[in-house]
C-alpha cells in the first residue's frame, strides 16, 4: 500500500482541485438525470471548456458530488524523473524502482499521458473517472483504446473478456471497452471500463477505476452519463 500511495502522489497536488462549471453540455438533459434513467447518474457539472475545472479536447457532464482536478503532466513527470533518479542512485532500495514504475504508469498508458481525474469520493465511493489525452495522428479510436489497454499488461497482469463496441454520442464516434484485469500480484481481478475517442487535439481516453467490483458497478452510472454528453466543441 505505501508504494501504490507514492504512485498516486504523484498525480496528486498536480492541478488544483476545483467545482465543475456547472453549465450544461448540449443535450445533456436527455438520460443525464438518475430519474429519467437508473443506469445513468444524476448531473452534477460539466467539464473539459474553457474556464472548467479541466479544460480538454472534449467536454462532457460528471456525476452529482464529483469532483475533478487537472492533472499537470509535466510537474508529475518531473516528480517520477526523480523516483527515478533516487531508484538509480540507491539500485538495492527495490522500493524506490517499483514506486518509480508504479508513478510512471500511472501518468502514462499506451499513447495517451494523465490529464484530469474525477474523483468520486465526495459522493461516497471509492474510484475515479480518470481522463488520457494524446498528440494528433492517425490512428482511429479502437487503435487508441487497445493501445491504451494492451499497455496495462505485463509478467504479473492478464487482461480477459476483453469486449469492445462501438457508440455514438452527439455527433461524436468513439469505441467502448469492458475488460477483466487479473493481478498475480494481489490475487484478485477487477472489472474495468474504458472509452476513446479522436479529436482535431488528438485522442482522448475516459477510464474507470475502483476500489473493487462492487464500487466499479456502484460507479458504472457516472461512466454512462460521461459517455452519453461526451461533445467535441
Amino acid at each position: 500500500m505505501a508504494v501504490a500511495a507514492v504512485g498516486v502522489m504523484v498525480l496528486t497536488g498536480c492541478g488544483e482541485a476545483a467545482e465543475p462549471d456547472g453549465t450544461a453540455s448540449p443535450g445533456a438533459s436527455a438520460g443525464s438525470s438518475s430519474d429519467k434513467d437508473p443506469s445513468v447518474a444524476k448531473r452534477g457539472g460539466s467539464i473539459g471548456a474553457a474556464g472548467s475545472a479541466c479544460e480538454l479536447p472534449v467536454t462532457f457532464d460528471i456525476a452529482e458530488d464529483w469532483t475533478a482536478e487537472a492533472i499537470d503532466a509535466a510537474e508529475a513527470a518531473a516528480k517520477v524523473d526523480e523516483l527515478e533518479a533516487e531508484s538509480s542512485a540507491d539500485p538495492d532500495d527495490l522500493g524506490k524502482e517499483v514506486a518509480a514504475e508504479l508513478a510512471d504508469s500511472m501518468l502514462r498508458q499506451g499513447p495517451v499521458t494523465a490529464a484530469c481525474e474525477v474523483d468520486a469520493k465526495p459522493a461516497g465511493n471509492i474510484g475515479f473517472l480518470r481522463v488520457w489525452t494524446g498528440e494528433p495522428g492517425d490512428d482511429d479510436a479502437r487503435t487508441v483504446l487497445e493501445g491504451f489497454v494492451t499497455a496495462e499488461a505485463s509478467d504479473v497482469v492478464s487482461l480477459d473478456k476483453q469486449r469492445y463496441s462501438a457508440f455514438r454520442s452527439g455527433g461524436v464516434d468513439g469505441v467502448e471497452v469492458a475488460y477483466l484485469r487479473t493481478s498475480e500480484i494481489l490475487e484478485e481481478s477487477s472489472k474495468e471500463r474504458a472509452l476513446a475517442v479522436v479529436t482535431p487535439d488528438g485522442p482522448v481516453v475516459l477510464a474507470l477505476g475502483g476500489l473493487d467490483d462492487e464500487e466499479h458497478e456502484a460507479m458504472l452510472p457516472a461512466f454512462e452519463l460521461a459517455k452519453r454528453t461526451l461533445r467535441v466543441p
